[in-house]
């Protein structure tokens, strides 16, 4: 099947599945909700199809489940199709821990209540179609596209999960992952840096690749860790239409908190951790109501110990890199400039590491709305005794002068493809080409600023600020203002939230 054929292909799928998405919204079945549905019956469908492959049948359900699964669901209806599907969901879920199967059905539950929806889902939507013959290329690639419209459905809470697929492929293609790399992310989300990562491989070194390398790559070089156990169960699924891991082997996604222990050296970690500033956990009284628990991590390899979940993750992917390694990680303006705990890693993070290269972000390109963000990439290396390891950092300046909002003005990859080039032009930052939208600070310069605030702006010219003429169309200074309000309020969120901790430990004393 030809590229053009493929995408066509890609696109009558992802439709058809998507127009199924809008009726069953109706039914309150959010967009998120939909897709961990699909992911469940794909599943049984394509292990039907693969154990009835008459060339090369393959087993993926348990030996004792023979006659079991999809053939239980076929053309069933009513009351008794909701019945047998419940019974497997529950079946299912309650295989051995640590195998994919327990990962993709644990704790799953029917969210189509409506009889007639559920059949239609089950015998024309997915039922008349031949997943396994059409390739897993198309399929996870159509797979991918649902889990991206559903990052948008903002009342599911979905695209807290989801990153920018052109900023994705913007930072896989400045690391450039190799076949001999181990490639990880520790809040992995749906698992696209995962695939990204994968894909660049197979289509760099495809031909070059050996038996060893192309199993290493599907089966072990290649994890993720995500908290969240229906993101964990979307990012398995994602990454095995897309033939990373084995329907039968061990697990590539793992359903625990990365920060709660070191965790398995990584040569490249990329990674968007979670905005949230507090680390915390719901513990429920013995009155039966909730309250939040801060969560301070005991990692003796921290620099620091701090309840801030974005600066715990800069510790943890920086703790987590091989030697020599290197690291791509979405990080908020306040990891840059937070006093605290915030200066003493940076401080550590450019001693300790290569701290090269970090890019500033437009607003506007997330789902989660007001986020100000940049994209930091340092590597490990072999120390030099007395010597910081980070001797330039450049400062790629791509948010002032440029707007972009989801539905107005997209990210595309070509929005990258200048700082991409300027990134892979030279690997030390001070030898790159020339741009007007870079400056080079080095060492001593940084750690001389007030709390090593790593925000440095001011090079580049606002042409906003001076050409009336520049002004931008309303819909634009529309969403910026949502975006700029919504940040507000976020910060005076975190400010109520720290104030009403100390009022809690005052009133305990």
């Amino acid at each position: 099947m030809s590229t053009a054929q493929n995408q066509a292909e890609t696109r009558r799928l992802v439709d058809k599945l998507w127009s199924y998405c809008n009726v069953l919204r109706d039914e309150g079945v959010s967009t998120i909700d939909y897709v961990e549905q699909l992911t469940f019956l794909l599943f049984l469908k394509i292990a039907h199809e693969r154990e009835n492959d008459q060339l090369n049948p393959q087993r993926i359900l348990p030996s004792s489940w023979h006659g079991r699964g999809w053939a239980e669901l076929r053309g069933q209806k009513g009351e008794e199709l909701k019945r047998r599907y419940e019974k497997l969901l529950a079946d299912l879920g309650a295989q051995a821990e640590g195998t994919p199967l327990n990962l993709i059905f644990g704790k799953a539950q029917n969210r189509i209540q409506n009889t007639a929806n559920l059949a239609r889902l089950i015998n024309d939507l997915i039922g008349k179609e031949n997943w396994s013959v059409q390739g897993t290329d198309v399929n996870g690639d159509a797979y991918e596209q649902l889990l991206s419209r559903g990052a948008a459905d903002t009342k599911s809470g979905a695209g807290q999960y989801f990153t920018p697929r052109p900023l994705i492929d913007a930072m896989v293609r400045c690391t450039d992952p190799t076949p001999r790399d181990t490639i990880t992310d520790p809040a992995c989300g749906t698992g696209g840096f995962l695939l990204a990562a994968h894909a660049h491989i197979v289509d760099k070194y495809g031909e070059e690749l050996d038996r060893d390398q192309i199993h290493s790559l599907a089966s072990k070089n290649i994890w993720g860790t995500e908290l969240v156990h229906g993101t964990a169960r979307l990012a398995a699924m994602n990454l095995l239409l897309h033939g990373i891991g084995s329907w039968d082997g061990e697990q590539v996604i793992h359903i625990e908190d990365a920060l709660a222990k070191r965790g398995r050296k990584a040569k490249l970690v990329l990674a968007n951790p979670p905005f949230g500033k507090k680390s915390s956990i719901t513990v429920i009284g013995e009155d039966g109501k909730a309250t939040r628990e801060d969560v301070a991590y005991n990692r003796t390899d921290f620099w620091v110990t701090t309840t801030n979940k974005q600066l715990n993750f800069v510790q943890h992917i920086a703790k987590q890199l091989d030697m020599p390694g290197r690291a791509a990680v979405v990080v908020p303006d306040n990891v840059l400039f937070e006093g605290g705990a915030g200066e003493t890693i940076r401080r550590n993070l450019l001693h300790d590491y290569d701290v090269h290269t970090l890019l500033r972000l437009p607003t506007g390109i997330f789902y989660a709305g007001g986020v100000k963000a940049n994209v930091l990439f340092f590597d490990s290396k072999t120390p030099t005794p007395g010597q910081p390891l980070t001797s330039k950092l450049a400062v790629y300046d791509f948010r002032t002068n440029q707007h972009f909002t989801l539905k107005t003005k997209a990210l595309c990859a070509d929005h990258l493809d200048d700082f991409v080039e300027w990134y892979r032009s030279a690997e030390r930052p001070e030898d790159r080409k020339p741009s007007e939208l870079v400056k080079v600070f080095d060492h001593a310069e940084l750690v001389a600023r007030d709390k090593v605030n790593l925000d440095l702006i001011g090079w580049v010219k606002d042409e906003s600020a001076e050409d009336a003429d520049s002004l931008l169309p309303p819909e634009v200074i529309a969403a910026e203002i949502v975006e700029d309000l919504q940040a507000a309020l976020s910060e005076f969120a975190a400010v109520a939230e720290a104030l009403g901790a100390e009022a809690k430990d005052e009133g305990s004393d």
